[in-house]
């Protein structure tokens, strides 16, 4: 069996197949899919975070680029994002640890997509963690 493309297809069905390996009394087989399903399970987890952050990221940035533009559907994407990512934290708080590794990439990637958006060159090195999970953005600003 294939575990590396059936997990990468369908965790549903790798977990079937798993179940079909041990109740036929397969367990090395099982055990090989179990730890297939494992390393897909934690490649979608911090796919989820990466997309999350790179979304939040380029609200942030674009909050920043135009001020004029500023809406409640701005506050309410960077709050919802906000929420998505407290809630991936919160059942896998071992994604913590990817966040130094992959803040980097978000920022770069939500520098690309809010260039693209706004037509105008982003600035700065980086944004704070603080700037992404503790300023408040609202329209009071």
């Amino acid at each position: 069996m294939d575990w590396s493309k059936l997990a990468s297809a369908s965790h549903y069905q790798t977990a079937v197949a798993v179940r079909q390996e041990l109740a036929a009394e397969n367990i090395e087989e099982a055990q090989r899919g179990l730890e297939e399903l494992i390393d897909a399970l934690g490649r979608s987890d911090k796919r989820a975070l990466r997309s999350q952050l790179t979304r939040l990221m380029t609200h942030i940035l674009k909050w920043g680029m135009q001020p004029d533009r500023r809406s409640r559907s701005w506050v309410a994407s960077i709050t919802d994002a906000r929420i998505e990512i407290e809630g991936l934290l919160e059942d896998e708080p071992s994604l913590r640890r990817e966040l130094p590794d992959i803040w980097d990439r978000c920022f770069q990637a939500a520098q690309r997509l809010a260039r693209d958006e706004t037509g105008v060159e982003p600035t700065g090195a980086s944004l704070t963690m603080a700037e992404v999970f503790d300023v408040a953005y609202d329209l009071e600003d």
